[in-house]
C-alpha cells in the first residue's frame, strides 16, 4: 500500500510513517519545511516539499497520483493564530481532500478532534473555538466529497508509550486521553478497514486491542 500523508512531520504522522514502514507499506510525507526531511526519512517515509497553505490543487493531486490511501494529519498547532487555524485546519484539509478526488484516491482518513459539538458554544475559550470551528468545517467539507472517508477524533493527546488498547466508537465517548502512538496505530489499521468508510469515530485509550477495536466498527 502507498499512503500519502499531509502534515508529514507532525508527531502522529512520524509515528504512523514508522508503523507503515515496519509493515512494508510505502509512505509519502508532505512537509512544508525542507529542514524536516531527515526526520521523515528516518521514520521510513519519502518527504515531499508541499505547503498546503499555498499549493495549487493540480500539484497536490500529482503527489497523490497512484496512491492507495491518503491521511490528513496536519494542524496549525497551539501557537498559531486564528488565520492559520483556518488556512491549515480547514483550508488545507479541504484542498487535500479535493486533490484526492482529482487523483482518484478513494480511501481518505482525516484526523480531527473531540469537542466539535462545542464549536459554537459561548462557554468555550474564543481561541479554542476558532480551532474547533475550523475542524468542524473540514469535517463538513469531507462528508460532501465522493470519497471512502473516515474521520478520526482523538481525545486529548499525550506522549506516553503506546498501550495498544483503545476505545473506538461513534460520538460521543466520555472524555479521556489517548497516546499519540495509539492514534498512529489506529490510523494504520483504519487504512485498510473499509467497514469504517463514511463514519466519524472518537478514540481514547481503553481496554480493546487496536485491531479488534477497528474490526468491531460496523
Amino acid at each position: 500500500m502507498r499512503v500519502v500523508i499531509a502534515g508529514g512531520h507532525g508527531q502522529i504522522a512520524l509515528l504512523l510513517e514508522q508503523q507503515l514502514a515496519t509493515r512494508g507499506d510505502a509512505a509519502t510525507a508532505l512537509v512544508r519545511n525542507p529542514d524536516h526531511f531527515a526526520d521523515v526519512q528516518e521514520a521510513g517515509a519519502v518527504p515531499v516539499l508541499c505547503d498546503l497553505e499555498s499549493a495549487e490543487l493540480d500539484s497536490v493531486a500529482e503527489y497523490l497520483n497512484g496512491a492507495d490511501a491518503a491521511v490528513f494529519a496536519a494542524g496549525a498547532g497551539p501557537g498559531s493564530g486564528p488565520a492559520r487555524k483556518d488556512t491549515v485546519d480547514h483550508g488545507a484539509a479541504a484542498l487535500f481532500a479535493a486533490a484526492a478526488v482529482q487523483a482518484g484516491v478513494r480511501r481518505f482518513v482525516q484526523v480531527s478532534t473531540v469537542g466539535i459539538e462545542a464549536a459554537d458554544s459561548p462557554d468555550v475559550d474564543p481561541s479554542f473555538a476558532v480551532y474547533l470551528k475550523a475542524k468542524k468545517r473540514a469535517e463538513e467539507d469531507l462528508r460532501e466529497r465522493d470519497l471512502d472517508w473516515t474521520i478520526l477524533r482523538p481525545g486529548p493527546l499525550v506522549n506516553d508509550p503506546a498501550t495498544g488498547l483503545v476505545t473506538l466508537a461513534e460520538p460521543r465517548l466520555p472524555r479521556a486521553s489517548v497516546t499519540r502512538a495509539d492514534v498512529a496505530a489506529v490510523l494504520a489499521e483504519l487504512l485498510g478497514a473499509r467497514n469504517t468508510a463514511g463514519k466519524t469515530l472518537e478514540l481514547v485509550n481503553g481496554e480493546t486491542p487496536v485491531a479488534d477495536a477497528v474490526r468491531a466498527i460496523l
